[in-house]
């Protein structure tokens, strides 16, 4: 598993504003004095880096369950999210500018299953899933998905074959990734709406699959 250093903007990793007279905790002193920075040299405006906070904050898994629906009842636009994802998002209204970093989209098939991990940090695809939970952060995870990938998946209920081969990706810094889950079969005729409510950020991660539909109620 490559190594990465972790050099984040204040953008990606902005602490939470201190309510009342509390004093501000060493990142967000930090986040502040780099803030000031950019604007003493001009690389950006007031309010801009707030702006992005507050955008990237709106995001959550119902944007990425959105794109993930778009691209299984459109086989066109899958191939376009696959080959470049931020042209395809564009097409949604997402727009991934400035010096974002990169998005690379993996299919998970019958064949192989990815899953997405951040071994030093948390770096995550947010503009498409919001804020990553809390145990996407936490240290078990970062080390076991590396370690044990299949067992971290059994304990989020997913048993994959032996014949499914598994990747662990590892984000960073530069590079997030966004796993596009296998299509449940069953769900041939359901519209986009339908289908992105199958898409649950676990399995945009890669550590469940999505959904299956509900069965037809009997008459």
């Amino acid at each position: 598993m490559p190594s990465h250093e972790h050099t984040h903007s204040p953008a990606q990793h902005h602490a939470p504003r201190p309510g009342g007279d509390a004093e501000p905790g060493p990142y967000a002193k930090r986040a502040k004095a780099i803030e000031a920075l950019l604007l003493e040299k001009g690389v950006c405006k007031p309010g801009e880096v707030q702006q992005m906070v507050d955008a990237i904050d709106a995001r959550s898994p119902a944007d990425g369950a959105r794109v993930v629906a778009r691209a299984w009842a459109d086989p066109e636009f899958k191939a376009r999210f696959l080959a470049d994802p931020k042209a395809a998002l564009a097409e949604l209204g997402y727009t991934m500018v400035g010096n974002l970093p990169q998005l690379v989209v993996v299919e998970n098939t019958a064949e192989i299953h990815h899953l997405v991990v951040c071994t030093l940090c948390s770096c995550y695809p947010r503009t498409l899933l919001g804020r990553p939970p809390d145990w996407y952060k936490s240290l078990a995870y970062r080390s076991r998905a590396v370690i044990d990938p299949r067992g971290v998946m059994r304990e989020f209920g997913l048993v994959l074959d032996a014949s499914v081969a598994v990747r662990v990706l590892d984000s960073t810094a530069d590079m997030r990734y966004l796993v596009l889950p296998q299509r449940p079969p069953g769900t041939e005729g359901m519209s986009e709406a339908e289908l992105a409510k199958l898409v649950t950020r676990d399995s945009m991660i890669g550590v469940t699959k999505a959904r299956f539909p509900e069965p037809a109620p009997t008459r």
